[in-house]
């Protein structure tokens, strides 16, 4: 199984530093430093084992769904809006990105929907589109979207539901840097950085920005 130096784990990773050297580490869509393997967070964050043979144990039987999938990979990275269930004790969480990720609970309807940014798309034979998601889905369609723009979809089926709009007076969390977690209204848009306001104007990077509604997030954040 893959490692890497606990020094060098992400920081907001739950994870002693000095007690031993070595941490699992992800793999999957999600960045490496802006995921959390399904260990660490059974053990660590869930606290449901103690120890990482209880935590594969666990995993392994297929007791952790991802986005509607049961995920038995102990290194299966958590990211950006994820949705983790647990059937066996009723709960549900959605990945946020405060402190890196938080997980906050939310119902059994909610974990049947996600919202997924569109990092970019391709022309395919046919005259169809591929949309490329942040969380490695690819998507193909008829319809015209834009890069950055939005996807309400259902889960695990990855059924469109609704088309969010990435412009002026749309509502979006910032997803990184100093701001990360942050709720706010695009207010102007300019070529490579996006000015919202919540309360007080602030500016981010536009790759830093995913939009979640127009008046008002669709989900829970």
């Amino acid at each position: 199984m893959a490692r890497l130096k606990r020094v060098a784990a992400p920081k907001w990773w739950p994870i002693e530093r000095k007690t031993k050297k070595f941490i699992i580490s992800s793999r999957g869509p999600h960045q490496k430093q802006m995921s959390l393997p399904l260990l660490i967070l059974v053990r660590d964050v869930f606290k449901l084992a103690e120890t990482n043979k209880e935590a594969k144990r666990i995993i392994k039987r297929g007791e952790i769904l991802v986005d509607g999938k049961k995920r038995k990979d102990p290194k299966f990275g958590v990211g950006l809006l994820d949705v983790i269930e647990i059937p066996v004790l009723e709960k549900v969480w959605r990945a946020i990105p405060k402190n890196g990720l938080s997980f906050v609970e939310i119902s059994k309807e909610e974990s049947k929907v996600k919202i997924c940014k569109i990092m970019n798309k391709k022309t395919l034979k046919g005259n169809k589109t591929q949309l490329n998601l942040h969380d490695g889905r690819n998507l193909l369609t008829d319809e015209n979207y834009s890069t950055n723009d939005s996807l309400l979809i259902e889960l695990p089926e990855q059924k469109v539901i609704e088309h969010i709009k990435f412009e002026q007076s749309s509502t979006v969390i910032v997803i990184g840097g100093s701001n990360a977690g942050k709720i706010a209204r695009i207010k102007n848009i300019e070529k490579n950085r996006v000015w919202l306001d919540n309360e007080k104007f602030f500016e981010v990077p536009k790759k830093l920005v995913m939009v979640v509604g127009k008046d008002r997030p669709l989900i829970n954040l």
